[in-house]
C-alpha cells in the first residue's frame, strides 16, 4: 500500500507533560533531606552541648579533689606521707575522701539532665610528669607532695538520639545510644622545698592574707621554726601521726599592750625577735601595713568595721602585696604597721576580736555557734573535718543542718611568717617574708587571742637577689588550678 501524500494531521502530546509530578516528587525529596539534616543538626548539637556540661563536671570534680588535699596539707608532709598513712586518709583510693568529693560534685553537674554514672567517673593521682597514674596517691610516688597533680574523667555514655545513633563520641557507644567525655587536670602547687631564691624557686604570692604576721618561730613545745632559710618545712608531716607541724594547734596573741594606741606607745613594747618571751603555744603577732581598700566579706550577720585593719582581717585584702622572699632591704618589702594596736582600747573590743568574730559569724555560745569548726580534740582528728556551725549562712538560711561537713570556710585563713630578725627602727619597718601558714580560726578566746590550727604550711626561702620575677598567685598558699591543655 502506498503512503498517501497527504497525511492527516495526528495530535501531538506536548514533551513537558511526561514531566507532570516530578516537582511534586523533587519537593518531597528535599523535604525529607531537610528534616533529616535538622535533625541531625539538632543531635549534634545536643552531644556538643552535652560535652560542654561533662567538660564544666570534670574540671569542678578536679578542682575540689585538688581542694581537698590543699587543706588536708598533703604539701606539708613531703617525704612521711607513704609511711606514717596520712595520704591514704585524704586520697588513697575511690571511697578516699578527695575522690569522694570529686565524684559528687561531678555527679551534682548533671549532662544533658542526669548525673553520670559512678563507675563512669574515674579520679587518679600522679605528678606533673605522669597524671593520673594510679587511683591512689600512695602509688604516685614519693615525689607526690611537691606538685600534687590530679586527673578526672567524666563519662555520659547513655545519650539518647535519633539521626545520630551512627556517631559515637566515647568508646562504648552502640547505634543505640552515643555518649560523651570530658577530662580535666588540676595541680595543687607547693613551692616549699624548691630551692632558695633566685636560683629557680617560684614563690607564691597569695592574696586576701590575714593582716597577722607572726615571727618564724614554732611555738609548740620541742619545736624551733616552721620554715628552714632554703623554704623546706621544718617539721614536715602530721602532729598526732608523728610530730609534724599539721595539724598543730596554738594561739594568736599581738605583740602589744592593750589600751595602748599603738604597738609602740610606752615607750615600745616589741621584743626582739617578737616571740621572746611568749607564752608555751603563743605566737606573737604584729599587724601588717594594709594597703588600698579591703573588701569585707563578714559572715556573722550586722559587724561594724571602722577602719582598713578591720576590713582586711574579717574580708578579703587583694590590694595589699605580700612579698614572698623579698628581703627587707628591698624595694617592695612587705612592711608592718606598729601605729596600728589590735587589742586597743581593750582586748574583747579591739580591732582583732571585732573582724575575726565578724570572719567567723562568732556569736555567744560553743564552737558550735561558728560559721564551721573543727571537732575539738588534742590533736585535732586527722583527716580534719570542718563542719557547719549554726552560725554558718546556708544553716540560717534554712539549707543546711548544723554539723554538716563543708569544704569552704571563712575561717580558713592565710597567715604570713617572716625571718624573725630585729624589726629595727620606725614605726613602719620592713620584714622578710619566708612562707605563709594555712590555718583554720577556732575562736577568739575571752582574752583577746586567736586560737587556730595549722591546716597547711608553704615556705619560700630567704635568699638575697632582688623581688622574684615570677610568682604564683591564689587566695590560697597552696595554690590549685586547671592543667588541662586546651
Amino acid at each position: 500500500m502506498l503512503t498517501p501524500l497527504i497525511e492527516r494531521p495526528r495530535r501531538r502530546i506536548p514533551r513537558r507533560s511526561r514531566e507532570r509530578g516530578v516537582t511534586m516528587a523533587f519537593v518531597a525529596l528535599c523535604i525529607v533531606a531537610i528534616i533529616s539534616m535538622a535533625a541531625l543538626s539538632i543531635d549534634i548539637g545536643t552531644l556538643y552541648e552535652a560535652k560542654g556540661e561533662a567538660q564544666r563536671a570534670a574540671d569542678l570534680a578536679v578542682l575540689a579533689a585538688a581542694r581537698i588535699i590543699s587543706i588536708e596539707g598533703l604539701t606539708g608532709d613531703p617525704t612521711t606521707g607513704p609511711s606514717d598513712g596520712s595520704w591514704n586518709d585524704i586520697c588513697g583510693g575511690l571511697t578516699s575522701p578527695a575522690s569522694l568529693a570529686a565524684i559528687n560534685v561531678a555527679q551534682q553537674n548533671l549532662i544533658n539532665g542526669s548525673a553520670a554514672p559512678t563507675a563512669d567517673i574515674l579520679v587518679t593521682y600522679g605528678t606533673s610528669a605522669g597524671a593520673g597514674v594510679s587511683t591512689n596517691c600512695t602509688g604516685a610516688g614519693v615525689g607526690f607532695t611537691v606538685n600534687p597533680v590530679v586527673q578526672v574523667v567524666v563519662k555520659q555514655p547513655n545519650l539518647p538520639t535519633f539521626f545520630a545513633r551512627i556517631f559515637s563520641l566515647v568508646s562504648g557507644g552502640s547505634f543505640l545510644n552515643s555518649g560523651v567525655s570530658a577530662t580535666a587536670t588540676a595541680e595543687v602547687f607547693n613551692s616549699s622545698g624548691t630551692g632558695s631564691l633566685p636560683s629557680g624557686m617560684v614563690p607564691v604570692l597569695p592574696r586576701c592574707v590575714k593582716p597577722l604576721i607572726i615571727p618564724n618561730v614554732d611555738p609548740t613545745p620541742g619545736s624551733s621554726s616552721f620554715f628552714n632559710a632554703d623554704g623546706t618545712i621544718t617539721k614536715p608531716g602530721i602532729a598526732q601521726l608523728g610530730g609534724g607541724v599539721i595539724g598543730e594547734v596554738f594561739t594568736l596573741a599581738a605583740d602589744c599592750n592593750a589600751g595602748q594606741t599603738n604597738c609602740r606607745a610606752g615607750g615600745g613594747m616589741i621584743a626582739n625577735p617578737p616571740q621572746t618571751g611568749a607564752p608555751v603555744n603563743t605566737a606573737r603577732y604584729v599587724p601588717a601595713l594594709v594597703t588600698g581598700t579591703p573588701i569585707a566579706l563578714v559572715s556573722g550577720g550586722s559587724c561594724s568595721l571602722t577602719n582598713t585593719f578591720q576590713q582586711a582581717l574579717a574580708g578579703c585584702d587583694e590590694s595589699t602585696v605580700y612579698s614572698c622572699g623579698t628581703p627587707s632591704t628591698d624595694a617592695g618589702a612587705t612592711q608592718v604597721n606598729l601605729n596600728e594596736n589590735p587589742l586597743y582600747p581593750t582586748a574583747l573590743g579591739g580591732d582583732e576580736s571585732t573582724a575575726v568574730q565578724c570572719l567567723t559569724g562568732q556569736v555567744s555560745g560553743g564552737a558550735d555557734s561558728l560559721s564551721g569548726f573543727i571537732p575539738p580534740s588534742t590533736p585535732p582528728t586527722y583527716p580534719f573535718q570542718i563542719l557547719a556551725g549554726f552560725g554558718n549562712p546556708l544553716v540560717k538560711a534554712g539549707v543546711a543542718n548544723n554539723n554538716n561537713i563543708i569544704t569552704v570556710s571563712n575561717s580558713i585563713a592565710t597567715i604570713p611568717v617572716y625571718d624573725g630578725t630585729a624589726l629595727g627602727a620606725g614605726n613602719q619597718p620592713p620584714v622578710t617574708i619566708v612562707g605563709f601558714l594555712q590555718v583554720f580560726i577556732n575562736q577568739v578566746n575571752g582574752n583577746g587571742t586567736i586560737s587556730v590550727t595549722v591546716m597547711n604550711v608553704n615556705g619560700c626561702g630567704n635568699g638575697a637577689g632582688g623581688p622574684p620575677t615570677a610568682t604564683v598567685s591564689g587566695t590560697s598558699p597552696v595554690p590549685i588550678r586547671l592543667i588541662t591543655p586546651p
